[in-house]
């Protein structure tokens, strides 16, 4: 228990947005203090602002015009009257003038002392500071002198491999590896542009590189009065681009010995340089169980949930504790680990692209029922646009379980259960990563390079039943509810038949789905898969197939597009459209094997972009096509009443009357 404190928060402006800015709120209104955000106009409606007491525009979407304009924020919370501001993470969360600038308008800053931010700002004046506390560092060079040949003098003391470093870095950005001398200069340039143009800042370290190590981070926690703890600590080596994906507490694998022997090395670290509030203190380790020092942020983390839940604390509330005057409420003999926990981060991005940020408007965005080992913490709703201007973070998933094997299952079953519709995510990513085999095991960095190619295969087979179960419920009767104008599978005589052309990833298919009795059969593309039995209700297709039951969700979408998720596959599916081909603009082919209904032009005429072509139907089912821009057709290749195989040219078509003229001498 907290014991009274020294000052009393009752209104409490958040500078931040999204997650955390949700999680703070949460925490805030147990606590019975008022709440309100400041927000940019694009997040004006945001589940942030919607959820505090008030919220404030501070500018455009631009952050340096509305999350980082300290002024406009400090000026909000004065005319609100705000007791104190929490930072979250990010932004000016570990802003050293921002907490000076609050102190002097007397409002609390909830985030360490200005000079702890500072000490640890720079990696290089982290580490001198670190090495005179005594805390474990890998060797290397992290001195003033800046010149090339002092650098490369330094890596070859050290031995390569090795890491280069951006002094003011952070999130990967300015790390580079060198394998051999040979390689130092064009990499030493390579990374000095990366960190000016991501911190202003070529300073650089040298340290000795771990192929395959660990990311170990310790919880620290210290308050006013000077005593400090650890909670523990978390395992963050699934990482891809030196970003975190997956993260767990406790670390699995460690001694008791290594546990306490880490865990006092941040305190030591947090004692150094006078530290209060939430930080951590983050390791690498070697196989041999040796760990070294890499960095300190001094802030609360992104995975802070999984500390929570096996030590079943609230560190917010302890933020804000702390920041009141209170002394921790827990000495280290009080604080114990109960159980695993687990936290994936569902991202808008695309994993086949090397893991670039995609951005939409969220269409479905489902959630799996509520468990009370199970935490979702998200910023966003269905309907909500995820942009160029923020993280394009959409949820932490956050599992318990009594061992590391329960919480990686419940977790499973999570992310099965989530359903997110309207732009490309990294959910299907996540689940391979967590049912890998070898994450069975103790990961170390090297986890996803060498795991790659199995977490981005998508099994062929469900994606093309996937796209049958989207051919089966899809709805053909948007212009007619006559029944011979579907292609719903009524017929009057002979066998029920869905017939349905999708485009996925960029390619076009094919699929058609026909019943046989109690059995099924589906050609994509011309290859066949034999569905043993089918069942269709509402949303939900089930198909048995090679004695599996697979259930897939359909989510129709706009523009006639289709997402399809089952527990391991999402798959966004949309009507082609054959205006232009892959192969050649010029030349309109056929969607479809099918009968060619109308013509509509002739030789020699001029079209405008959109018009309609010719028509074609298959199985009751017609498709316009429609010219690409504005032109001239050249040659019409099939009359109406031909028959016409898929991918067979229609006609010709030209740019203008000049390349007509040209192609006809």
């Amino acid at each position: 228990m907290f014991t009274t404190p020294t000052r009393k928060i009752k209104k409490l402006l958040i500078a931040n947005r999204g997650e955390i800015a949700c999680r703070v709120i949460n925490t805030a209104k147990k606590l019975g203090i008022e709440t309100a955000v400041v927000c940019s106009e694009p997040d004006r409606n945001s589940l942030a602002a919607n959820m505090a007491d008030h919220s404030f525009c501070v500018g455009p979407a631009e952050s340096s015009a509305s999350y980082l304009n300290q002024q406009k924020i400090i000026q909000v919370a004065q005319d609100w009257g705000a007791d104190a501001i929490h930072p979250g993470y990010g932004f000016l969360s570990e802003n050293a003038a921002f907490s000076q600038r609050l102190e002097q308008s007397n409002i609390l800053f909830i985030g360490p002392p200005a000079n702890a931010m500072e000490s640890m700002a720079s990696k290089s004046e982290a580490k001198r500071l670190m090495e005179q506390a005594n805390v474990p560092l890998l060797s290397g060079y992290h001195g003033e002198a800046q010149d090339d040949e002092t650098l490369r003098q330094a890596a070859d003391s050290v031995g390569y491999p090795v890491m280069l470093k951006a002094a003011a870095g952070g999130g990967g950005k300015g790390m580079r590896i060198v394998s051999s001398p040979a390689d130092f200069q064009e990499t030493l340039d390579g990374a000095r542009r990366e960190a000016e143009k991501a911190f202003g800042d070529t300073t650089m370290l040298v340290e000795k590189y771990l192929a395959a190590p660990r990311h170990i981070e310790v919880q620290i926690f210290f308050d006013q009065q000077g005593q400090g703890v650890y909670l523990f600590d978390r395992d963050c080596s699934i990482q891809r681009r030196h970003q975190k994906v997956v993260e767990e507490a406790p670390a699995p694998g460690l001694s008791d010995e290594l546990r306490k022997a880490m865990g006092e090395a941040a305190v030591a670290a947090g004692q150094s340089i006078g530290y209060v509030g939430a930080g951590t203190v983050e390791f690498l380790m070697d196989a041999d169980g040796s760990f070294y020092f890499m960095e300190m942020n001094t802030r609360l983390q992104v995975e802070h949930p999984v500390t929570e839940m096996v030590t079943g604390q609230d560190l917010v509330e302890w933020q804000i504790r702390v920041a009141e005057g209170a002394p921790l409420p827990l000495s280290q003999n009080k604080l114990t680990i109960e159980g695993h926990s687990l936290e994936v981060r569902l991202y808008a991005e695309e994993p086949e692209r090397e893991f670039l940020p995609a951005t939409g408007t969220i269409g479905t965005l489902n959630w799996p029922d509520s468990q009370p080992w199970l935490r979702v913490e998200t910023g966003v709703r269905a309907g909500d646009e995820i942009t160029t201007w923020y993280d394009p973070m959409v949820a932490k998933l956050v599992t318990w379980g009594h061992d590391r094997q329960q919480a990686t299952e419940r977790l499973i079953s999570a992310l099965e259960n989530t359903h997110l519709t309207g732009l490309t995510s990294n959910r299907d990513f996540l689940l391979r990563t967590l049912k890998q085999p070898a994450f069975s095991e103790t990961p170390d960095t090297g986890f996803i390079p060498r795991h790659q190619s199995q977490l981005l295969f998508t099994n062929e087979d469900e994606r093309y039943l996937a796209m049958a179960a989207a051919t089966l419920t899809a709805d053909y009767s948007e212009e007619s509810t006559s029944p011979w104008q579907k292609s719903s599978g009524w017929r009057l005589l002979g066998q029920k038949q869905w017939y349905r052309c999708w485009t996925c990833d960029g390619e076009h298919f094919t699929v058609k789905v026909s019943s046989h009795g109690d059995s099924w059969n589906v050609k994509v593309n011309g290859r066949q898969l034999d569905i043993e039995k089918v069942g269709v209700s509402d949303q939900l297709v089930t198909v048995t197939y090679q004695d599996r039951a697979l259930s897939f969700a359909i989510y129709q979408g706009v523009d006639s597009s289709v997402t399809v998720i089952s527990p391991s596959l999402t798959l966004p599916l949309s009507k082609p459209d054959y205006s232009v081909t892959e192969a050649d603009d010029h030349d309109l082919t056929a969607p479809m094997n099918g009968r060619v209904v109308t013509v509509m032009v002739a030789g020699g005429q001029s079209v405008e972009e959109g018009e309609a072509l010719v028509v074609l139907e298959a199985m009751k089912m017609e498709q316009t096509i429609r010219a690409p821009h504005n032109g001239i057709i050249d040659q019409i290749l099939h009359q109406a009443g031909s028959l016409v195989e898929e991918g067979a040219a229609l006609l010709t078509f030209c740019d203008s009357e000049e390349e007509s003229l040209e192609q006809a001498s």
